[in-house]
């Protein structure tokens, strides 16, 4: 079976999902998949991939994965508590063929936050291996050779020994196996190039540095749970400074903008937070943005890092380095590119959270199309509140 632990799984949510425990236990949330390639007809892999959820929902967390989480600072005793006695559970899981769109799945998740949190990744990287396991043979000798080509690329260029890259790739992977046969070809070819990965599984087995702080749902979120919307993400921001206590201290910048978000990440903010992820829009204005404003708001943009996630390839990572070295401190967060890229076309597949407590909720993406809402009057309410323009038309 594709899934054989549950800390194969990004770090994040984990994060997340002790904050949630200790926040808000309650909360009730709806997420929905979407597969952005068109043409892809998983419907007629339906029985597969419901195999794999329900393998997936009889694993629980061994003795030896509880210790591991144990040891991560930021993790407190009372989550690996829970940890020990969770299980994902099937029927928060609706899976069935699109009434729509012939050959598409329509796939909800609906139930509490705390007791559903954890199955977007690994749902996401069974429908991925079922997909390429059906329409295409593994070549890991023509894996290994693009592997070794982008690490040489980044490796061998003078003037960027400092240059680091992590693995962000455990949603969109080819396969597990490729994923961990992979992580120790990176960490052999390029050495302190390579800081570690999201996957907490990998990081694990393989003694690699777990990476991740929050995603774009803890946000979202609090377009529901907190007390005006106008203030989701200054309260997002709170709860999760009260959560960690300045660890983990890497905000997100996109979900209603950026325009919006550096009007909510004031001077207490910019003190207080480490750092800002990029994950949408143009990743050079973005920095320059992020660069100004932190000195607007009396922060060292040097003592701050700029943490590029969105659609990276080795190239653009280099690039980008180039572009803001001297300037602010950088990191990135490679997926795809090192993860499924192996030959066939890499799926453009999420899961995204749609609704809170019975709520909608959206991300308000700084790129067209990546979006996700089915109520545009919320998303028509959410740009008046934060005084956003329309959204272009189609």
């Amino acid at each position: 079976m594709i899934i054989q632990s549950l800390l194969d799984t990004d770090l994040y949510k984990f994060t997340m999902m002790q904050a949630v425990l200790h926040q808000y236990p309650s909360a009730i949330v709806q997420y929905r998949f979407k597969c952005r390639n068109p043409g892809i007809e998983l419907a007629r892999y339906i029985d597969q991939i419901s195999a794999e959820i329900d393998h997936l929902c009889s694993l629980r967390f061994s003795d030896e994965e509880l210790e591991y989480m144990r040891s991560l600072r930021y993790i407190k005793a009372d989550f690996v508590d829970f940890l020990g006695l969770f299980r994902l559970d099937r029927k928060y899981i609706s899976l069935r063929p699109s009434a729509s769109v012939p050959g598409e799945i329509e796939l909800d998740i609906t139930g509490p936050w705390l007791h559903t949190i954890l199955f977007e990744v690994p749902l996401l990287a069974i429908i991925n291996e079922v997909w390429f396991r059906n329409t295409s043979e593994a070549d890991f000798a023509e894996g290994e050779r693009r592997l070794a080509a982008k690490t040489a690329l980044l490796r061998d260029a003078p003037g960027f020994e400092n240059c680091r890259i992590a693995d962000y790739g455990s949603r969109r992977r080819y396969s597990r196996a490729w994923h961990g046969h992979m992580l120790p070809l990176i960490r052999q070819q390029l050495g302190s190039q390579f800081v570690g990965t999201s996957n907490v599984h990998f990081a694990r087995i393989y003694g690699m540095t777990p990476h991740g702080t929050m995603a774009h749902e803890w946000l979202q979120a609090f377009q529901a749970l907190g007390p005006r919307l106008i203030d989701s993400q200054s309260v997002a921001l709170e709860s999760w400074a009260r959560e960690y206590r300045g660890d983990l201290g890497i905000a997100l910048s996109d979900v209603v903008g950026l325009e919006a978000f550096l009007r909510d990440f004031d001077m207490y903010f910019c003190k207080l937070f480490d750092g800002i992820r990029h994950d949408s829009g143009d990743p050079f204005s973005w920095g320059d943005r992020i660069i100004e404003h932190l000195k607007a708001n009396r922060s060292d943009p040097l003592s701050k890092v700029l943490v590029f996630s969105d659609g990276l390839n080795i190239a653009k990572v280099m690039e980008l380095y180039d572009y803001f070295r001297g300037r602010s401190q950088v990191a990135f967060g490679v997926g795809t590119h090192l993860t499924n890229d192996l030959g066939p076309t890499p799926l453009n597949i999420v899961i995204k959270m749609i609704r809170c407590n019975g709520q909608p909720v959206a991300k308000l993406s700084d790129s067209p199309g990546k979006s996700m809402c089915d109520d545009p009057g919320y998303l028509a309410y959410l740009r008046q509140v934060f005084n956003l323009p329309a959204e272009p038309a189609a």
